[in-house]
């Protein structure tokens, strides 16, 4: 059973990448009545407010015909930005290197919240290296939640 993001995942990718950008991740989450569905795209040139603009368009009008989320929401399409949330296997691949944050759905070692280094993926897991030295392996199925940690010199 797919969940209601890869539903809108598999519904809006078609739309964003017909754009010239790529599909980095979709949040959809419920607060009472309302609904906000918040659409990442990228680019490799970056992305522009009209970029943004232009997703959000085509976006709102698949979903007015397709109907994927009953009730009201908001839509809003933005860059991932330098502390860019992670999904995918193929987005952590390509931050190995990186510092991040990572919260996940159960505890390990006694604690949801890790930050360290993407040290690389193996299979489908994560390779933390926290402290410089423990390596954790990480299901991505057990994440909750990352994010890069944008590093300034």
């Amino acid at each position: 059973m797919t969940s209601k993001r890869e539903q809108l995942e598999e519904l809006l990718a078609p739309v964003v990448e017909s754009l010239g950008c790529e599909l980095w991740g979709v949040e959809y989450q419920t607060h009472g009545r309302n609904a906000l569905l918040r659409i990442y795209i990228d680019s490799e040139d970056g992305v522009a407010v009209e970029d943004c603009e232009k997703v959000s368009r085509q976006a709102s009008a698949v979903l007015d015909v397709e109907d994927p989320i009953s009730g009201r929401y908001t839509l809003e399409v933005s860059s991932p930005g330098l502390d860019r949330p992670l999904y995918k296997l193929n987005q952590y691949e390509r931050f190995v290197g990186a510092q991040i944050e990572v919260r996940l759905r159960m505890p390990l070692d006694g604690q949801r919240k890790w930050r360290g280094l993407l040290a690389g993926v193996e299979g489908e897991e994560v390779v933390l290296r926290v402290d410089g030295e423990n390596e954790y392996l990480l299901p991505v199925d057990s994440i909750e939640r990352a994010k890069v940690i944008p590093q300034f010199k």
